[in-house]
């Protein structure tokens, strides 16, 4: 084999693990909330989350010493922005109100209905169309599975669903944001407004009822750490693979999501699949690799120009 050829076949060994390390990362941030949620309920670690991830990206981006985009900061774009945010913490919210119900795997297996769906919707091609039915049927296999702990499982799904929407809506507001201007900056100023805006709803009745709990260093740092392995990390990683394999590739990358979410509940928080959730996961995975095989526009692809899913 030439230099040349070992150069390239190392390139394409790295971007897979690349991009796994940063979904490792994403996941192990979120393994992280669910140790906080013997502290705070899990709408607080969302917005400890968020909180971290503004301070992080702000310090890092400065978009205060640039416009966005081509533009300068107006009115209107730091209210898109902030809108994004609140769109892009809302998620969050049910995200981790879903996993403090069930299992990680299966709530981020189930999360890929939001984006295949936008898929769909805006797709002709019937692979898309399949991919949305498989995501279905995995949803309902991991939904049926939850009909013994209904008491906690099922509104656990309805969560993970809820999130659903809200990645569908993230993705449609998000692309108008990144084919606009600088995504990344509109995502921490985003983030960081929303941070603000929602502190009275998501930690107003933690300080109500004990507001020493964030007087514990523990809590800040597992805060922060949180808002920088689920949110900064995974998107740096994220643009590194988009700018060696292109958007194509990387929706086929995703597919790897649901699969690395299982590893980390399963290692991290001893949170073994059923059958049932395994056969939902390998849906959700399958629906993912034919929805991103080809195609140029899809929902897939189009929110790989914007973060990492939640």
């Amino acid at each position: 084999m030439t230099p040349g050829a070992s150069s390239r076949a190392a390139t394409r060994l790295g971007i897979p693990a690349l991009f796994v390390v940063g979904g490792v990362c994403q996941y192990v941030g979120a393994a992280l909330g669910v140790f906080l949620f013997d502290t705070l309920d899990p709408a607080a670690v969302a917005w400890l989350r968020a909180l971290g991830a503004g301070v992080l990206l702000l310090a890092w981006r400065r978009p205060w010493t640039r416009g966005a985009g081509t533009g300068r900061w107006t009115r209107r774009k730091v209210m898109v922005a902030t809108l994004f945010g609140l769109v892009t913490v809302g998620m969050n919210v049910v995200f981790y109100e879903a996993i403090a119900r069930i299992p990680l795997g299966a709530a981020v297996a189930i999360e890929f209905l939001g984006p295949v769906a936008v898929a769909a919707a805006g797709s002709s091609r019937v692979r898309d169309k399949i991919a949305l039915c498989l995501v279905v049927l995995g949803v309902l296999a991991i939904a049926g599975d939850q009909f013994g702990g209904s008491a906690v499982g099922l509104p656990g799904v309805a969560f993970a669903v809820a999130s659903a929407a809200l990645w569908a809506a993230y993705i449609l507001l998000g692309k108008r944001i990144a084919d606009a201007g600088n995504g990344i900056d509109d995502l921490a100023v985003g983030m960081a407004g929303a941070s603000v805006i929602l502190a009275p709803a998501l930690i107003g009745p933690v300080l109500s009822a004990d507001a020493g709990v964030f007087l514990e260093p523990r809590v800040w740092m597992l805060g922060l750490g949180v808002g920088l392995l689920s949110s900064v990390v995974p998107y740096v990683l994220d643009q590194v693979v988009l700018a060696r394999i292109g958007r194509a590739r990387f929706a086929l990358l995703l597919a790897l999501l649901p699969t690395t979410a299982t590893v980390v509940g399963a290692v991290v928080l001893s949170q073994l699949p059923s059958v049932a959730e395994g056969i939902g996961i390998l849906a959700v995975i399958a629906a993912v690799v034919i929805g991103g095989t080809s195609g140029r526009d899809g929902a897939l692809r189009a929110q790989s120009d914007i973060a990492p899913p939640p």
